[in-house]
């Protein structure tokens, strides 16, 4: 399923996917070299560049699709050089989770991919993020702790943020998607989207 925003673009080529079986622990670099590797979990390593697609669709909002999701950023009620950035991830085919924001940056015992929205440069975070969905946790074979995640479906997260100075930049964005019957797409890490505050207020550069 895809974000109804993307509905007006093209159809994004289908998510690199990493098979099943019955070791999870497996690195993700491994299972990239190794197209025979299967995993039941995400990893961490980040997708390659030439893996995105990007649009803007006004200077303050902005969307991707990158490996099995698509992510919309905009900003809500910008005064005064602070407002509230509003991320949606949306998988594109329907069973598929995103992990938690508070998952470890290197999982559960190497399993999963927390879904991260971090700004960078002159604008700075003013205040505790927030997520619409509730976390559940869910088991995954070969690990022993269980494992938070959102439930199937879309997940918007929102942050509130200032500008701390004219200039560049940057919202970097990490998460991992994952089916318990499809396996994961391979993780995104620090995928960066550009910003520049300014006297005219914030705006989005090209993904």
């Amino acid at each position: 399923m895809r974000h109804p925003m993307a509905s007006t673009h093209p159809a994004p080529h289908p998510a690199p996917r990493l098979p099943r079986a019955a070791r999870t622990r497996f690195a993700w670099a491994a299972a990239a070299l190794l197209a025979t590797a299967s995993l039941t979990g995400c990893g961490q390593d980040s997708a390659p560049p030439h893996a995105a697609t990007a649009t803007a669709t006004a200077e303050t909002q902005t969307e991707f699709n990158e490996n099995g999701v698509t992510v919309r950023l905009s900003v809500a009620d910008w005064k005064s050089d602070a407002g509230t950035l509003v991320a949606t991830f949306t998988p594109d085919e329907a069973g598929f989770h995103l992990y938690s924001t508070a998952l470890p940056a290197e999982g559960v015992e190497g399993v999963g991919r927390p879904t991260e929205v971090r700004p960078v440069g002159s604008v700075a975070t003013a205040g505790e993020m927030t997520v619409d969905k509730p976390v559940k946790s869910i088991t995954v074979p070969g690990v022993r702790a269980a494992v938070p995640v959102y439930p199937d479906g879309p997940v918007t997260v929102t942050l509130p943020i200032r500008a701390t100075a004219p200039g560049e930049a940057k919202v970097l964005i990490g998460y991992a998607s994952c089916s318990s019957t499809e396996g994961c797409t391979i993780p995104v890490a620090d995928r960066a989207v550009s910003l520049r505050t300014g006297e005219h207020g914030l705006s989005f550069g090209t993904s």
